[in-house]
């Protein structure tokens, strides 16, 4: 059951953004958003309602090309729609509470520097002698010993709100993602880090945190396709926001996935001519994805059954392309269609990774607007993309021959 949100932190931030645009369309989507959620001291629009609203904005944004805009609308929604904690918004957008938060880290760091010290005092007082390795060993023993220890309940205990519950969680997350930060080998390491950090050009910074993040992306993906009982909604989590995946003639995956009201879309993707590309994910675990009939190899029932549900989907799109157009900016006349279903590991029949790829090729040789894929085919071409990128970060400019005069 989805716990929708709304409050006056998301009313005010919402009328902050309209003024970050000066997009006429857009601001008539936000518009839209405060007349829903009324003034203030009301019940702000908590519901679906508030949330399909945020969606558009953030939609319209992406139609305009304005993608940060965008982004920060599909965050209002996520938190609308019960999916984002509102501290986590304010971090992003709330510059009293990001502070706020930031001077109680500090505070908890300084906090902790001051146990340390009491801690050190005391093996010094018990063992006067003690060496830089005793220290190590002490901080060490208190490292693995706190995710043994609790705050307790019932009698004696400490009873915590839900925003103290919430933090101590924000926490965890934080020291899952420091463990999992690459850490220099050295002191000399470190000071050569150090001093790259220094004299970076920003823009090749943006584009290594941005390959280093589709590559955890892809990683996270390709765990989600080799465990066998992942669901499809658990794949579709792993793709979201994730466009690039499918190949450079996307510009962003859509915030709306509902056109009409009988078609909720997977992945909704937006070329670079405005038209949309639908992509409908199915399972990783198909056994039967492909199958041998008196000796000749053809796609199995659930694929068939995933191609004739893009089918009426495109229908759909077709019959209601004006309306579609009108209201939401998206042209989904001859729309497109990618199903995503199966992988070779799991079939089962005696069939090869090059059969099931000669089958598809075949199949979609015949198809006009639906092209069916195996998530293999996805990760191989995306690691593919990224072995690219990766090449040409790689390579050093200064070191190129020039042209010759």
């Amino acid at each position: 059951m989805t716990t929708f949100r709304s409050g006056f932190t998301l009313w005010q931030l919402v009328r902050t953004a309209r003024e970050l645009t000066e997009d006429v369309r857009v601001r008539e989507r936000v518009d839209a958003v405060l007349h829903i959620m009324g003034e203030l001291g009301g019940t702000y629009g908590k519901g679906r309602p508030l949330v399909n609203a945020l969606e558009d904005v953030a939609q319209e944004a992406i139609l305009q090309g304005d993608f940060t805009y965008a982004q920060r609308f599909q965050r209002f929604a996520a938190y609308a729609g019960g999916e984002l904690f509102l501290d986590i918004l304010e971090n992003y957008y709330d510059d009293e509470a990001r502070q706020r938060s930031e001077r109680h880290m500090r505070r908890m760091a300084a906090m902790g520097a001051d146990r340390a010290v009491a801690a050190l005092d005391v093996l010094c007082r018990d063992k006067p002698d003690a060496s830089a390795a005793d220290a190590r060993d002490l901080f060490r023993g208190i490292a693995q010993s706190v995710d043994y220890l609790g705050l307790g309940d019932g009698e004696g205990g400490i009873q915590l709100s839900t925003k103290e519950a919430r933090r101590l969680q924000e926490y965890g997350h934080m020291e899952m993602v420091l463990r999992n930060l690459p850490r220099p080998a050295s002191a000399e390491a470190a000071r050569m880090m150090s001093d790259i950090l220094t004299d970076v050009d920003a823009g090749m910074l943006a584009q290594l945190l941005e390959l280093r993040a589709r590559q955890v992306g892809l990683a996270v993906l390709r765990a989600a396709v080799e465990a066998p009982d992942s669901s499809e909604s658990a794949l579709h989590a792993c793709l979201k926001n994730q466009e690039w995946i499918f190949g450079g003639a996307y510009v962003a995956e859509l915030a709306r996935r509902q056109y009409t009201s009988d078609t909720i879309l997977d992945i909704p993707l937006l070329r670079g001519d405005g038209s949309l590309h639908v992509v409908e994910l199915k399972r990783a675990n198909i056994k039967d994805l492909v199958i041998r009939r008196s000796g000749h190899l053809m796609l199995g029932a659930p694929a068939h059954r995933a191609v004739s549900q893009a089918q009426n989907y495109l229908q759909a799109m077709d019959e209601n392309r004006p309306r579609i157009l009108a209201e939401h900016g998206v042209d989904t006349r001859r729309a497109s269609a990618t199903v995503v279903i199966g992988h070779p590991r799991y079939v089962t029949g005696d069939v090869t990774s090059q059969e099931i790829a000669e089958t598809l090729r075949t199949y979609n040789a015949h198809q006009a607007r639906i092209e069916v894929i195996t998530y293999g085919t996805l990760l191989d071409s995306a690691s593919r993309m990224l072995a690219l990128s990766s090449a040409r970060q790689d390579a050093d400019p200064d070191l190129e021959e020039e042209p010759a005069a």
